[in-house]
């Protein structure tokens, strides 16, 4: 009874809950929420802010140079096995960075206007090894009179193919398909848009480790860690360091390599190790014409076959799977938002014109977004419209003076390729970043991320894998046009990975998950619907001049 009669014990005092503030930038140190943002912060130029015009034009020139790796990789796989020389190989060097630059003028004009370079495609490698198989036991007078009827033959079937983007593209029919896509299909399309090049990277690199490996070492130290040294000294050289330090460790390595060559360390070498490593095995400069202005079938009259035109087909649809992907990691990269339905729409169609072009200039390898231009947007941290613009004059003006652009041309392949590793892997981390969107918990959104980014870069390998064994790839039926469209699209990293994350995130349960699938923030930048699509839409992808009068609603 005594107890009873004792005063109750005080009210203990409950702290108020915690309200989450939603903060501009995110918290530095343990314990730090990050919430989801939509841009980077650390961008100093988006896609319709400019830097000075001196900055303009190194930077220009910075993307000209990283563009022409690829470009010389690329015609150094299919040039010898169409027949073709040194001399052939320089002009096709041209031919393809003509092409880039009027294909990059036009999709930055009246494409999606996002800071995309438009360069040659390695999705067009199987389709034009076939077609040149196909002529090597005929009976020419010489080699180069088979990599001349090669390359009419490439260049019928890229003129036909090329129909197929305008089709996919004016019709609206891709962007009724990119309608279905969410920020769950786009990360493992973007990060294997990154990851799948992975072959251009070390591997390319391990083939002259003595240039490659200080190229890589060299890049991520002086464009890193040099900076922040510095900026306990002099801003200024934090700002040089890492805008133009890239430029610095090309020059530097490039020095090096010409001095190793010189002193006769690659004298008694093998000459695939020469190829590789030497600044004077490539032939380019001695064999590149002073002045050369691409003209129109400056190969022959194109000539015309189904067989390998379907073939062709493969390559051209791999392309629009691979460039959406990368439109997507150029919107995050330059500051503005995903592109709309319409907008894909409408650069399927123009880079389909782009292709038809190619095909009359004698460019035997359609065009798609150069990935490693986009990587160095977030290397860079500009993002400007203008600097990929004024990029295209020097990819022009070297492919119209010859001698000049094979000097840059001669640079060794592994100083490329251990850029490559720095900036294919921004690309893949980006497609990373669009998992913020979405509900890192969904064991349904691991399942389709974690699926389709391993199929995307496994199935790849397979192909990859088999065809370098077998000469062929796995599908071998009698129609070698058939042969070709799979091997294509199958070999294709970004192509797999859009095709498994689009079919599961459509059917596995998609309804009443559009939460967890991120819907709610990427619709209203899918559609361009008046009162539903978000306004800043027509900031980043409307035309620079209207149009609306002349063109339908749709296609704008």
């Amino acid at each position: 009874m005594g107890e009873m009669n004792q005063p109750p014990p005080p009210p203990v005092a409950v702290p108020p809950p915690m309200v989450m503030q939603p903060m501009m930038h995110p918290p530095v140190g343990a314990g730090a929420v990050h919430p989801p943002h939509e841009q980077f912060h650390h961008l100093a130029y988006c896609v319709h802010s400019n830097p000075s015009w001196v900055q303009v034009a190194a930077l220009a020139f910075l993307h000209y140079l990283v563009m022409l790796g690829s470009t010389v990789m690329l015609a150094s796989t299919i040039v010898p096995a169409m027949g073709g020389t040194p001399g052939d190989k320089a002009r096709v060097i041209q031919s393809f960075l003509f092409m880039s630059g009027i294909n990059t003028l036009i999709q930055t004009l009246i494409g999606t206007r996002l800071p995309t370079v438009m360069n040659a495609s390695f999705a067009f490698v199987v389709p034009v090894l076939s077609i040149a198989k196909d002529f090597e036991r005929n009976d020419f007078v010489s080699s180069h009179q088979r990599f001349t009827h090669t390359m009419r033959t490439v260049q019928g079937a890229m003129i036909v193919a090329s129909i197929l983007n305008m089709i996919l593209g004016f019709s609206t029919i891709w962007g009724a398909y990119a309608k279905k896509f969410s920020p769950v299909i786009m990360t493992p399309v973007v990060c294997v848009v990154g990851l799948g090049l992975f072959a251009l990277g070390f591997p390319q690199v391990g083939k002259c480790v003595e240039i490659g490996l200080p190229m890589l070492i060299l890049a991520v130290v002086v464009q890193q860690y040099v900076p922040h040294y510095f900026s306990h000294y002099h801003e200024r050289i934090t700002f040089l360091f890492e805008r133009y330090s890239l430029l610095l460790c090309i020059g530097i390595v490039w020095a090096f390599a010409a001095i190793l060559t010189a002193a006769g360390a690659y004298n008694h070498v093998s000459l695939k190790t020469q190829q590789h490593c030497r600044t004077d095995k490539s032939y380019l400069i001695s064999s590149a014409p002073w002045i050369k202005i691409p003209y129109p079938f400056h190969w022959g009259t194109p000539i015309f076959t189904a067989g390998h035109s379907f073939g062709m087909m493969g390559a051209v649809l791999v392309s629009v799977f691979e460039s959406t992907g990368a439109h997507f990691a150029t919107s995050r990269l330059a500051g503005a938002t995903p592109p709309p339905a319409s907008v894909l729409s409408r650069s399927v169609g123009l880079q389909g014109i782009g292709m038809f072009l190619e095909g009359i200039f004698g460019a035997p390898a359609g065009s798609s977004v150069s990935v490693e231009n986009i990587g160095l947007l977030g290397l860079t941290k500009v993002g400007s419209r203008r600097v990929i613009q004024i990029s295209t004059g020097f990819m022009i003006f070297f492919s119209i003076f010859g001698k000049f652009g094979a000097f840059f041309a001669s640079i060794p392949l592994p100083i490329f390729a251990a850029i490559f590793c720095i900036l294919f892997g921004i690309v893949a981390a980006v497609g990373v970043s669009y998992m913020q969107f979405t509900n890192k918990n969904s064991m349904r959104n691991i399942y389709i991320i974690g699926l389709s980014l391993f199929l995307g870069i496994s199935i790849p390998q397979y192909f990859n894998e088999y065809t370098a064994s077998a000469g062929t790839g796995p599908a071998r039926t009698n129609a070698g046009w058939f042969n070709d469209i799979i091997n294509t699209v199958f070999a294709s990293g970004p192509t797999v990975a859009l095709i498994v994350a689009s079919i599961l995130d459509n059917t596995l349960e998609a309804r009443g998950h559009e939460s967890d699938r991120g819907l709610s923030w990427f619709m209203p930048f899918l559609h361009r619907r008046k009162g539903y699509s978000d306004p800043r839409n027509d900031e980043f992808y409307s035309y620079p001049i209207r149009f609306h009068d002349i063109i339908p609603s749709r296609f704008l």
